[in-house]
């Protein structure tokens, strides 16, 4: 169905299985009555899938698939391995050297190919990106295209600009051709389009329609927020939880999860079973220890100093 407002209205999902492994993956709507189910086997084998969905024309399709050897520098997702490090699920060891290009895909195409050219020169193996357009020294433009459906003034929450996500979805698939992780910030309070006020119950819609559409993506983390502590005031850290907890339910593939803090005195709950490795800001990296040894988790120290004349 095309009608009505499937993004709100219609759910979709499969049960995938192998033997007598089954997973529940969530489906999406993409726009122009086409929905979609993506799913990352974990084995190889013969896959088989049923759906589910409130929508008939969407019930009870079935079929099979064989999910075959990987491709050749293909090592799959990043996961915590050994308490304190990463590794890719085939077991090769990642170490993490970032750097940050919060909004570069909202930036004009061809600025948009310069950096994927730069990127692969450069020997980065994960990048900071943001969803949401940014507000923010050299980022002053107007985005590319809106994330939602303009409105008024304003935009629809409840519509998604369907063209916006099928463009990140390709920009995260060419950065994985790279062998870089794509760290997806879903939350900033660097915004003057509303992203960041859209209410609870539509930044929950969202989350969740994020772990649906991009949890296939071997290279993506998800981190919460850029500075979640700058947005307490309308995200309250209970809300950040469920935030967490959508994804580690509609996340079929398991990604890492994390959230970043803004100032130095607010970190995370990192404790939380739900948070898969530490994210900090926070210029005074001889803690490192410190924070590995409290939470008993990987510590990535992102965004501890800029380059150059940022400020």
């Amino acid at each position: 169905p095309a009608d009505g407002n499937p993004y709100v209205e219609v759910e979709l999902s499969a049960i995938f299985s192998l033997g007598n492994r089954e997973i529940f993956v969530p489906g999406f709507y993409d726009g122009d009555g086409t929905y979609r189910l993506r799913f990352m086997p974990p084995s190889q084998g013969q896959w088989r899938y049923v759906t589910s969905s409130n929508a008939s024309e969407l019930a009870g399709q079935a079929g099979s698939f064989a999910a075959i050897a990987p491709r050749p520098r293909v090592h799959g997702p990043v996961r915590v391995r050994n308490r304190f490090h990463f590794a890719y699920d085939d077991g090769t060891p990642y170490a993490p050297f970032g750097t940050t290009c919060y909004v570069w895909q909202h930036q004009p195409l061809a600025m948009q190919d310069e950096t994927l050219a730069t990127l692969a020169k450069a020997g980065f193996n994960k990048i900071r990106m943001a969803t949401f357009p940014k507000d923010y020294p050299y980022n002053k433009n107007e985005p590319l295209m809106p994330i939602f459906a303009p409105k008024g003034e304003g935009f629809d929450w409840e519509r998604p600009n369907y063209a916006a996500f099928r463009h990140l979805d390709a920009q995260i698939d060419k950065l994985a051709a790279l062998g870089i992780e794509a760290d997806l910030i879903l939350f900033h309070p660097y915004d003057r389009w509303g992203y960041c006020n859209m209410g609870a119950e539509n930044d929950k819609r969202y989350v969740a329609y994020m772990a649906a559409r991009l949890g296939a993506h071997r290279n993506i983390w998800w981190s919460l927020a850029n500075e979640y502590d700058f947005l307490i005031d309308v995200k309250p850290v209970a809300l950040w939880d469920e935030f967490f907890h959508i994804l580690e339910e509609r996340d079929h593939s398991g990604h890492l999860r994390s959230i970043h803090n803004g100032d130095a005195r607010m970190n995370f709950d990192h404790r939380k079973p739900w948070v898969t490795h530490v994210c900090i800001q926070n210029p005074d990296v001889k803690q490192t220890q410190l924070w590995r040894d409290a939470y008993g988790k990987p510590v990535v120290n992102d965004e501890l100093e800029y380059e150059g004349d940022i400020f």
